[in-house]
């Protein structure tokens, strides 16, 4: 039943955007981490929020379609305002009237992509022994041009969130040009980044160029600790960086990477992010790719750790779920269901590495035979559609057994590639998280290890 009654006035959440999407001729909300495409009715009921109630909203809607009941508007708004994109108490903003359609639209080529991660550099002055960057990263860094034209070519293609990572972001001195840039095309952009270079001038350019989210990375709350895996004093100044987004307005999420050093800390953890004033926090079990993966002995929680965390993360969310959107990302390694990376392979997102490599997801680089093509060297949308690197795991049809008869090939899609190709050799092969797999044992296995062995923190190469 719901909550939304008919003297409520409804309005979007800070951070929250309605949007017309000319590639797909519909309507979207655009929200930190994430795209919700809305049908028609949904479009003009929140184009409607602009102060009115829920009852003043149906009896404007029941002039355009016979019959819309203040109670079927009531529950489409509820419907939002448990995804928290839209509130009722009062704070919420005037959503923008749709768009009307252009003229001589022609239905989009599938998949069309919704996100973009621009990785802008990998350099960081963090050292963390997690870091998901490449051992060995080759070649150089796009310039300004280039990652301007990168964005230009994806909005074309259908994107509509960019979220600009590394590395550390705030190390690109262009940043503030591509945000606008972003800002003009109608892009929700997402700044990932470490807090440590951040400014009270550079977020505030920021914010003024459009920027529309902020992620924040934590290390632990034990201020020794985080620094320890940081490799610098880091701590101190990711609490500066929280207070200054939080002083221009921007939506805030922190996001935690949990392994065997500080997931014990987890509900300490998450009272730290809501002392900062987070919006979102994302509490995810490391995965074990680049640098994480070289560390894998040292960072993986054992059973027991695991199980507590779980424990702890159901109290974290009882507690304040009200105020906060947790995410909590379970451990691939003692899954038993995989995630869909990506949410499939080359099906809604697309990662362009600071060399230019545009690639299905953020590990595709080490895949052997791959034939990974250069933004420079071709259109995103031939990239995207026709190259073979993202036609080679996309769909279902390249699956083996069991993924190929599974009734749920196309919700996980068969797991991660990449995960398959580093424990098994193959990355054709069903995700060994799986418990469905015939080498789910060697996943298996690997958990159940109690070796411990010292970090190496993460080194560019000179």
């Amino acid at each position: 039943m719901s909550q939304v009654t008919a003297a409520d006035r409804p309005g979007l959440r800070t951070g929250v955007r309605l949007t017309y999407d000319p590639v797909r001729d519909r309507h979207a909300l655009l929200y930190p981490e994430g795209v919700l495409l809305l049908n028609e009715t949904a479009a003009d009921v929140l184009g409607l929020c602009d102060g009115a109630t829920v009852g003043e909203i149906a009896a404007r809607l029941a002039q355009e379609y016979d019959g819309v009941p203040a109670g079927d508007v009531a529950a489409l708004l509820d419907d939002l305002v448990r995804r928290r994109l839209v509130t009722v108490v009062g704070d919420g903003r005037p959503a923008p009237p749709p768009a009307d359609p252009p003229g001589g639209w022609t239905e989009p080529r599938e998949p069309v992509p919704a996100g973009m991660l621009a990785e802008l550099t990998y350099r960081c002055p963090l050292h963390c022994t997690y870091c998901s960057n490449p051992l060995a990263p080759s070649g150089g860094e796009l310039f300004t041009e280039d990652w301007l034209r990168v964005l230009d070519q994806a909005r074309d293609l259908g994107v509509l969130q960019v979220h600009f990572s590394g590395g550390e972001p705030l190390l690109r001195t262009d940043l503030t040009a591509l945000v606008a840039r972003a800002h003009r095309l109608g892009l929700y952009s997402n700044l990932i980044t470490s807090g440590i270079p951040m400014s009270d001038a550079a977020i505030g350019s920021l914010a003024a160029a459009g920027l529309d989210h902020v992620q924040l990375s934590i290390q632990d709350a034990d201020p020794a600790a985080g620094d320890a895996v940081a490799g610098l004093r880091a701590h101190a100044r990711k609490r500066e960086a929280a207070a200054l987004v939080r002083r221009y307005g921007l939506p805030l999420t922190v996001n935690v990477v949990l392994h065997a050093g500080n997931v014990d800390r987890l509900a300490e953890i998450a009272d730290l992010a809501v002392g900062l004033g987070a919006d979102r926090l994302e509490l995810a079990h490391t995965q074990f790719y680049g640098w994480a993966w070289r560390n894998r002995a040292a960072l993986l929680p054992t059973a027991d750790q695991l199980a507590r965390a779980d424990e702890a993360a159901a109290g974290v969310k009882e507690r304040h779920g009200d105020r906060v959107e947790i995410v909590y990302v379970a451990a691939d390694y003692h899954a038993t269901r995989p995630k869909p990376c990506m949410r499939g392979w080359g099906r809604r997102q697309l990662v362009v590495a600071p060399d230019g490599g545009v690639l299905p997801c953020l590990s595709a680089a080490q895949l052997p035979g791959l034939d990974v093509v250069d933004v420079r060297a071709a259109d995103l949308a031939w990239i995207w559609y026709d190259s073979p690197a993202f036609n080679r795991f996309r769909g279902t049809a390249w699956m083996p057994a069991p993924c190929r008869d599974c009734a749920l090939r196309e919700v996980d899609f068969g797991g991660c590639r990449c995960q398959a190709y580093q424990l098994l050799g193959d990355a054709a092969l069903t995700d060994p998280a799986c418990d469905l797999s015939p080498h789910h044992g060697v996943l298996a296995g690997l958990a159940a290890r109690a070796e411990r062995v010292a970090a190496v923190p993460r080194r560019l190469p000179r």
